[in-house]
């Protein structure tokens, strides 16, 4: 252009302009609209002249930036964007995981923003437009180039917007909110600028955690190496193959609440489809009777109520006051008994216990090992709603995408020592080898912090080691067997799962679920879990006496027919294998849900750790670990 630049130009730049604006700026046809129609526009960023949205009517009623809505609007769908994607809180809703309100800052907004504060019009407005198109396409990496076309406001401000977009966005992949999953970038298409790239990590161990932190990382643009001793990447996600037609999780394969699960935008980005999980499972006791519905009504009723006690009991104990889980549930449940006079069956009694070994099947251990304070400690906080999902190709596929393109050291030496007292992190091996970086990742299982695998130099804290201890490495394990042909079919009627009613409390944790791990019902796979004391039972055992104890239950089960031997089959032993040595975390008695936001704690911004026991508000689960990956590789890039 041969005009110079006007004046007014050079002053958008100024950091005190925009609080000098009369009126907010606010976005027309923003692609966010479809997605807050129950909002009023001019609350969360958008000109109400120009907004497509099918809004409801307005009523008086209305809290202030919000519009009375049906329940329509609490699932709010826009056509091409996948069900599980719902980024904004619609009004009046609360509780759900990874969930912004579009029409207030987060704490952490406010923190790295403080100038909008006082005005977060414009703040919300790009937040919003951005979140919006990174989950209309997530399979590309969203770039300021691409939002700044969908800025469309009038006047000098569009050039502060389009200035403001790209440290917002920049923030916002920063924190895993957006350009985050299975996503891969060249070395010329880094997601964060220069200036985030001079830094160096070893992580250690190649896990869930391990791998989403070295994702995220990498695609920053900075240089990272991953340690780990396994033959294999995945830690505690390792898929079996070897079954015809069917992939066997040897460890997670379950997705528990899909909606805005990463792991459901990793699938969208793959375009992997998982299998929802029906709602029916018959109980079936041993001599092959199903349970009556009314009868596991009845007693899911009894087992809610006892939890219900158990929660009301607890509200005024502090931890010195915990007792186990188990022994407060037995003493509700005598105190119940004597006080009411009701007599329940034998049968009625072997289907509490089915409804308790799942309990021990969630918590990862028998119950007099679990805090009654703490055992739900995560449910205080947003947790992942929706469908229960199978993830049929198996957890492998996700991991293996995500460790495309790294640097990763399968059969390393065991990392012996983590000397963060110089300048720069030194890890040592076993055989001698000494790395050294700006920063160091620890993901190793808790089980194995807590035996000191690892010596740190200057040594953990004790606040640390305490907190370390007073988590629980929990341990199931697993059966899979694939027969000549699907026997169960005619008893189970295309259920995804059926249970089996122990016949007496000590044999409650033996194959309490049989899951059918082929949702097109052509291949003849089953899986089941060993929990709770079964743990310990089965340990002693070799793989064919575990195989014969399930076949016994099975043919106990379906007594009415011939239930053939199995083609093959295989047994876990997470607790025995070096390298992992459990299954997830728990609260242990006297503990509390504190002690993973401690584990999280980086040691002087040197020393980061991540893993499912250092998430608090989702543990136990592949998401939980991967969701801490991203979080530490946020700390890491922010110092």
């Amino acid at each position: 252009c041969s005009l110079p630049e006007d004046l007014r130009v050079l002053e958008v730049s100024n950091h005190w302009w925009y609080s000098m604006l009369i009126l907010p700026p606010l976005l027309k046809d923003s692609v966010a609209a479809p997605l807050l129609s129950a909002y009023y526009p001019d609350c969360v960023g958008m000109s109400p002249s120009c907004t497509s949205t099918n809004r409801a009517a307005a009523t008086g009623n209305a809290s202030p930036g919000k519009l009375e809505h049906s329940k329509a609007a609490l699932s709010v769908h826009v056509p091409g964007m996948n069900r599980y994607f719902q980024p904004f809180y619609q009004p009046n809703e609360c509780g759900k995981a990874l969930c912004v309100r579009p029409d207030v800052m987060e704490l952490d907004e406010l923190y790295e923003f403080p100038e909008y504060s006082r005005d977060p019009t414009m703040y919300l407005a790009l937040r919003n437009l951005i979140l919006a198109l990174w989950y209309t396409n997530c399979k590309e990496a969203l770039t300021p180039q691409k939002c700044i076309p969908h800025i469309i406001v009038r006047g000098l401000v569009r050039i502060r917007c389009v200035q403001e977009v790209e440290r917002i966005l920049y923030f916002m992949t920063r924190k895993g909110l957006i350009n985050t999953g299975v996503l891969s970038v060249g070395a010329d298409q880094y997601l964060l600028p220069k200036d985030y790239h001079n830094k160096s990590v070893i992580i250690i161990g190649a896990g869930p955690a391990g791998l989403a932190a070295a994702r995220q990382l990498h695609n920053f643009g900075i240089k990272v190496t991953v340690l780990e001793a396994k033959d294999r990447i995945g830690g505690r996600v390792w898929d079996d193959k070897s079954f015809k037609g069917v992939t066997v999780g040897r460890g997670a394969q379950i997705v528990n609440g899909c909606i805005n699960n990463p792991v459901a935008l990793m699938c969208e980005q793959l375009g992997i489809s998982m299998h929802k999980f029906g709602e029916r499972c018959d109980l079936i006791q041993e001599g092959g009777r199903i349970t009556d519905p009314t009868i596991d009504k009845r007693m899911d009723f009894h087992f809610n109520a006892l939890l219900d006690v158990v929660s009301e009991w607890r509200k005024d104990k502090t931890q010195l006051q915990d007792v186990p889980l188990g022994e407060k549930i037995e003493e509700i449940y005598k105190a119940f008994i004597k006080e009411s006079g009701i007599q329940f069956s034998e049968l009625e009694g072997q289907v509490l216990q089915f409804h308790l070994s799942n309990l021990e099947y969630a918590c990862g251990s028998n119950l007099h090992q679990v805090s009654a304070r703490s055992w739900d400690h995560n449910e205080f906080f947003a947790q992942f709603a929706g469908d229960h999902t199978l993830l049929t190709p198996g957890y492998s596929v996700i991991i293996e995408k995500l460790a495309e393109g790294l640097d990763i050291q399968l059969k390393s030496p065991q990392v012996q020592c983590i000397d963060y007292s110089g300048d720069e992190v030194q890890v040592t091996t076993t055989d001698g080898t000494g790395y050294s970086a700006q920063k160091v990742l620890v993901t190793v299982p808790l089980a194995l912090l807590q035996k000191g695998a690892i010596q740190f130099n200057p040594p953990l804290s004790e606040k640390k080691m305490k907190a370390i201890n007073s988590l629980g490495a929990g341990i199931i394990e697993k059966i899979a067997l694939q027969f000549p042909y699907r026997f169960w079919d005619s008893k189970v009627q295309g259920a995804d799962f059926f249970g089996h009613v122990p016949p007496s409390a000590s044999k409650r944790g033996l194959f309490a679920v049989f899951y059918d791990m082929d949702p097109q019902k052509k291949h003849s796979v089953l899986m089941s879990v060993i929990a709770g004391e079964a743990v310990a039972s089965v340990r002693t055992l070799d793989d064919k006496q575990v195989l014969q104890q399930c076949m016994a239950t099975l043919r106990e089960l379906f007594k009415e027919q011939e239930v053939p031997d199995p083609i093959k089959y295989f047994v876990t032993r997470w607790s025995t294998d070096p390298w992992i040595q459990m299954a997830y975390s728990f609260v242990k008695t006297g503990g509390s849900g504190e002690a993973y936001d401690i584990i999280a704690e980086d040691i002087q911004g040197t020393v980061f750790f991540a893993g499912e026991a250092t998430n608090r508000h989702f543990p136990q689960t592949v998401t939980g670990a991967y969701l801490s990956g991203v979080r530490e590789a946020s700390k890491i890039a922010a110092f």
